[in-house]
């Protein structure tokens, strides 16, 4: 098992598709269904041995969750913030390099 790339937060693009997206999870190896994974092309199926992410995402014409191998990620807070409406129920704000987790707020007894 490898140490994940990304953390909590980071703005990252699919290297072949044209979308961005946040972390909000990380998986230290695949953790999606059998379905899902063989629903992709063989050819261009990830290795499951690798992290993988849950996205907010975002392309041209919408707003989504995506899961992601790490291997298909590259680092992409340069480009700006994601517009994506659920940031705000986890991420305070982006900083110009990553979205910073709001505090947890703890409810009393």
């Amino acid at each position: 098992m490898r140490i994940a790339k990304f953390g909590l937060g980071d703005v990252v693009r699919h290297k072949m598709f044209q979308f961005r997206g946040v972390v909000v999870d990380v998986d230290p190896e695949f953790a999606n269904s059998e379905e899902w994974w063989e629903s992709i092309p063989e050819a261009m199926r990830p290795a499951k041995e690798q992290p993988f992410y849950h996205l907010l995402a975002e392309n041209e014409d919408s707003f989504y969750g995506a899961y992601v191998s790490e291997q298909n990620l590259l680092p992409d807070s340069e480009n700006g913030p994601v517009e994506h409406p659920e940031l705000a129920e986890s991420f305070e704000k982006f900083n110009g390099e990553r979205y910073v987790l709001k505090a947890s707020v703890e409810k009393p007894n």
